[in-house]
């Protein structure tokens, strides 16, 4: 198993605003419930929360929200009352979330699911979805079932507050959002999971950790898939998360190669799967050649419109590879 991205032992690890590589640790814990019994994949999101239960979503299955094929739009600002000066309440963004569905998604939907379309609504509410059945807070949740059982330097904001561990000190800035009080750092960057879960964790971004947790994260899915950590995930445990799907790269938690222009580079097999992060971060598995690669980053430091990370991720990941390929050659 070859692993890059993974940083020098001589000092404490910079930790980084995962954004968006949450999901993957989200659908993993799902997988882990659902081999516990707690739920079946396949139940209708408004059987698992109840407060969307009257809503237009509430008899999609949970699974197709996992694999972005519930019908829902990308993405709404739901943070908006916070810039108003009005609290959250959480059932409404639950709500409004599920609400959020596509014109062409409506009315009885086809066996496989909606077109899929990346949607961090529909995370949203897998994070709620699991919590709630779990009875436990998401990031405890997380923590629980996948990033200590794996020994991983990866939590939310407030489990790393929580441990005293220097997170303050080793975790890097993201955006100057000024009417956030300025430059955020320590707290989770993405708007609606800031305003949903605050120090905590929502089910589409909060996750806060260094590059050798999300390689280590990715190897573990690796071995799982090739029965090498059955005490984990078995592998028809973690298939369905990484299988491809017809329609586009999108899997179930995962995301695939999409072409010669993919941001996991040109080394890598076309089975390759992984996931992007807004804030510049990136994890990428090859199951062919077992090799991970990993990009931390905060290119929205100080602001989102540093977009130069796009011709800059593919190029990383190919360099990564070929370091492991130098270091297994004889």
């Amino acid at each position: 198993m070859g692993v890059a991205g993974t940083p020098s032992p001589s000092r404490p690890a910079p930790i980084f605003d995962l954004a968006s590589v949450t999901k993957p640790f989200v659908a993993v814990a799902a997988a882990r419930l659902a081999r516990q019994g707690a739920f079946e994949p396949s139940e209708p999101l408004g059987r698992l929360l109840p407060e969307i239960a009257d809503g237009p979503s509430a008899s999609v299955p949970f699974f197709w929200f996992v694999a972005h094929r519930a019908g829902l739009e990308a993405h709404r600002p739901l943070f908006a009352p916070v810039m108003e000066g009005r609290p959250i309440e959480r059932s409404a963004f639950l709500v409004e979330a599920a609400s959020a569905r596509r014109d062409d998604c409506r009315g009885a939907a086809p066996r496989e699911g909606y077109p899929p379309l990346y949607s961090d609504l529909g995370y949203l509410l897998v994070g709620a979805a699991i919590e709630r059945v779990s009875g436990v807070p998401l990031d405890e949740l997380i923590d629980r079932e996948v990033t200590s059982r794996l020994g991983l330097e990866a939590r939310s904001a407030r489990l790393w507050l929580a441990g005293g561990e220097a997170f303050t000190e080793r975790v890097e800035p993201t955006e100057t959002v000024p009417f956030r009080g300025g430059e955020i750092r320590g707290v989770t960057h993405d708007e609606n999971a800031w305003a949903f879960a605050g120090h905590g964790l929502a089910g589409h971004a909060g996750l806060f950790g260094t590059a050798e947790a999300v390689a280590r994260f990715g190897a573990a899915v690796l071995d799982a898939l090739a029965g090498r950590l059955e005490s984990f995930l078995t592998p028809g445990e973690i298939a369905p998360l990484v299988a491809e799907r017809p329609g586009g790269s999108l899997r179930a938690g995962f995301d695939g190669k999409s072409g010669p222009s993919s941001a996991a580079g040109t080394r890598s097999s076309p089975r390759t799967f992984g996931h992007l992060g807004f804030t510049g971060t990136s994890l990428w598995c090859d199951p062919d050649a077992e090799r991970v690669t990993v990009l931390l980053s905060n290119r929205v430091c100080p602001t989102r419109e540093n977009v130069g990370i796009r011709a800059l991720r593919p190029e990383i990941h190919d360099l990564l590879y070929d370091s492991l390929s130098d270091s297994e050659s004889p």
